[in-house]
């Protein structure tokens, strides 16, 4: 497709260079309002050390989820349709721009650990434990009532996760406050993904044309709750940041469950998902009987 016929000139495995800290290691590690605990009043009233060292904290379990999903969720989907075994029949060339995310994606895995071990050396704030596992396990979850469809549930993800426009994507990049490796690393990770963007545009459409009625029904009812599993913010890290902290059991508790609120998160979600809701819209996925209010009542109050 054409969003890749200049891949071996312009993707940043080929072309873009190693990120590294430059001379900028008191800027920040993060923007601010991009971690909703930094602006809790009990962590606003902490030292500046402290919340330097939950921004960094933030920074690494970003970088680590980035790493961990790219390989055990988009890579996972990725490659059965590069190999041919996802179901749906595609033209070769479709099959290798396939191939050519897969390595873009373990290149983002890669730089993404790079950074995490080259800013760690820099600044000596060492990066906690992280475990992804929790995370794929509610993300699978979702298919947990359908194991003959799990290769398709798989397919869904990745198609939902390549498709959404986070703040995050477009906001680090043009944020002067924060050090310029990881602008960059934001910056270069973005470019990659806007090809990444068209193509599952295209595969979903190829995707949705050759289901079945009963597996189209079935594809309406899951995709709410695929977006909303993939797009909720995993606190596991923020907790275990903020204890190392000094903050109690008590305070965390309270911290995280008033920073990550029900209405807030979904809130994000709704926003994070606009271009592919819009997607399943022109598709006609909404059409379908019930599915529109499937996703109104699952919160996607955007949704008409």
């Amino acid at each position: 497709m054409r969003a890749f016929k200049s891949w071996y000139e312009d993707a940043g495995v080929r072309v873009g260079p190693r990120r590294r800290p430059g001379d900028d290691l008191d800027k920040k590690f993060f923007p601010e309002h991009l971690i909703p605990h930094l602006g809790h009043p009990l962590v606003q009233d902490a030292p500046e050390e402290l919340r330097r060292y939950l921004s960094a904290q933030h920074l690494y379990q970003w970088l680590n989820f980035t790493a961990e999903f790219e390989v055990a969720v988009v890579m996972r989907a990725t490659q059965q349709i590069a190999d041919g075994r996802s179901g749906v029949p595609l033209a070769r060339e479709l099959r290798r721009d396939a191939m050519r995310i897969c390595v873009d994606e373990r290149y983002h895995a890669l730089y993404s650990v790079d950074v995490v071990d080259l800013i760690e050396d820099s600044t000596g704030i060492p990066s906690l434990p992280y475990d992804f596992a929790p995370f794929l396990a509610h993300l699978d979850g979702v298919g947990d009532s359908y194991p003959q469809h799990r290769e398709l549930v798989q397919l869904l993800q990745v198609v939902v996760f390549e498709t959404l426009i986070t703040s995050l994507i477009e906001d680090v990049p043009k944020d002067p406050e924060v050090m310029t490796v990881v602008r960059d690393t934001v910056r270069d990770h973005a470019e990659d993904e806007r090809r990444h963007h068209a193509y599952f545009a295209v595969f979903f459409k190829e995707l949705w044309a050759q289901l079945g009625s009963s597996e189209r029904e079935l594809v309406s009812r899951l995709l709410p709750e695929v977006i909303i599993r993939s797009l909720q913010p995993a606190t596991q890290a923020a907790r275990a940041a903020l204890g190392v902290a000094g903050f109690s059991a008590a305070h965390t508790d309270q911290i995280v469950a008033e920073s990550f609120d029900r209405t807030s998160v979904m809130a994000g979600i709704v926003v994070a998902s606009a271009k592919t809701v819009a997607l399943l819209e022109r598709c006609g996925v909404l059409d379908l009987p019930g599915a529109r209010e499937r996703f109104q009542n699952a919160g996607f109050t955007t949704v008409r």
